[in-house]
């Protein structure tokens, strides 16, 4: 019986040392996910033809993180927004059986040079689309397979690269900014990029996170061809500047009012120099910044994370808002967007925190770029990341004060979501990140010792 007892409190004591000195893992893959055929694009509503052809491969890049007994895949992919509710749900299950994944982001860059992707479909997902999630599955397992000890570090950076393209007037009227080549200043604009850098035991880059935002819109209706947009651009800048296998992951902001200072820029005008411009102003920044950050591995790594369906209501009535998208998009491209009009939007918020130090939010939209700057303000650690188009898209997340001055994206047909629905996001994921913080007493302080007695 005794030897039964010291048996048992070895394995305890065992135990308690591994997860104490649980390390960080990090595995990383990329699989192609251009359509084969000529899909509908996403993004402009005066674009009806289909895409012609690919003037740069579209990709999925996955990062999967592992530490503490949980494991974590950031896909960022080149698409305009990421798939739907019924098809991540499908993944999930898959990867978390296949790659004991924990939590899946999967997040779009929101480049308008990419296929539509709908909510639901009358039947499966179209022939890309079902390749392009069986493409990332298999590259999921092959980085989980893969995972090796790393090293982690943060940095930042400044880069302006873009504007905010709604003004408001001096009568307090909003017109719409979409191109800005004097780059004339503008606000509120985020110029702040955030960098993680992740290396193998032996300090040598292995992947390479840029959190940025900005709409990647520089090629426009005209173009009709495949293409990352400068993300992609920039993320060959990055990987090209640092060598190696490093693998370069741009992931967009809180983009909702920004453009790119090149907006919709006519294949006449130089579109595809003033893309890759964009994209290289972006990497080098990027490239100063990582090459500076001392990664280190943490002997008591760990990820957390919280998922909440918040349920927003419809903003307009029913009738009316199918009336304005009609009168905006058409039939045509109303049908493409595949966004089933209903009273109450289930909309997927995460809220992430690797070594008690870098905090993620995820949202399913298009915020605007305040609430990118409310999160790093107001967040209790030091290096902030906001995902935007990320596990679905419900549209525009305009701040109050936009909603209730108008214009594109903020009254406007592309926004449904109930008004605050952006503000309630950011709060829920600043109580999850305190909560995860351990910053909040599990008893009211009138139970706990040396309370305050008035």
């Amino acid at each position: 019986m005794r030897n039964r007892f010291l048996g048992v409190l070895c394995v305890l004591l065992l135990w308690g040392i591994s997860i104490a000195r649980a390390e960080l893992r990090a595995g990383i893959a990329k699989v192609d996910i251009t359509p084969k055929t000529h899909e509908p694009l996403w993004g402009f509503e005066d674009r009806t033809d289909p895409a012609t052809g690919t003037l740069d491969p579209l990709y999925a890049r996955i990062l999967v993180l592992d530490a503490g007994g949980k494991r974590i895949a950031i896909v960022a992919v080149d698409l305009g927004r990421s798939f739907g509710e019924p098809s991540l749900d499908h993944l999930k299950e898959v990867v978390s059986k296949s790659s004991g994944i924990s939590c899946l982001l999967l997040t779009a860059t929101h480049t308008h040079a990419a296929p539509v992707i709908k909510d639901e479909y009358d039947g499966s997902p179209p022939e890309w689309e079902q390749r392009a999630l069986n493409e990332i599955a298999a590259g999921i397992k092959t980085a989980s397979d893969n995972l090796q000890t790393a090293r982690i570090g943060t940095g930042t950076g400044s880069v302006f690269i873009g504007h905010n393209r709604l003004r408001v007037n001096d009568d307090g009227s909003v017109s719409w900014f979409e191109q800005n080549p004097t780059m004339v200043p503008t606000s509120p604009v985020d110029p702040t990029v955030t960098v993680l850098r992740i290396d193998d035991r032996n300090g040598v880059p292995l992947a390479i996170l840029i959190n940025y935002a900005c709409h990647p819109v520089v090629l426009g209706s005209e173009n009709l061809q495949y293409s990352a947009d400068y993300p992609g651009v920039t993320n060959r800048v990055v990987e090209k500047a640092l060598g190696g296998n490093v693998q370069s992951f741009f992931v967009q902001g809180a983009d909702g009012d920004i453009n790119p200072y090149y907006a919709v820029m006519p294949m006449k005008e130089n579109a595809i120099k003033l893309r890759d411009w964009t994209g290289e102003q972006l990497g080098q920044e990027v490239v100063r910044v990582a090459k500076g950050i001392q990664t280190a591995n943490d002997p008591s790594a760990s990820i957390d994370f919280r998922e909440e369906t918040l349920h927003l209501r419809l903003r307009w009535d029913p009738d009316q808002f199918r009336a304005a998208l009609l009168k905006t998009f058409g039939a045509k491209s109303l049908e493409q967007m595949g966004s089933p009009i209903r009273p109450v939007i289930d909309a997927r918020v995460t809220a992430v925190l690797i070594n008690k130090q870098i905090a993620i939010i995820a949202v399913p939209g298009e915020p605007f770029v305040d609430f990118q700057e409310s999160w790093r303000a107001r967040c209790p650690v030091g290096t902030t990341l906001f995902f935007g188009y990320t596990n679905g898209y419900h549209g525009y997340f305009p701040t109050i004060r936009a909603a209730s001055r108008g214009g594109y994206g903020a009254a406007s047909a592309s926004t449904w979501v109930e008004v605050g629905a952006g503000e309630r996001m950011v709060d829920w994921a600043l109580i999850e990140t305190y909560q995860m913080l351990g910053r909040y007493s599990t008893l009211p302080d009138d139970l706990t010792e040396g309370a305050y007695k008035p």
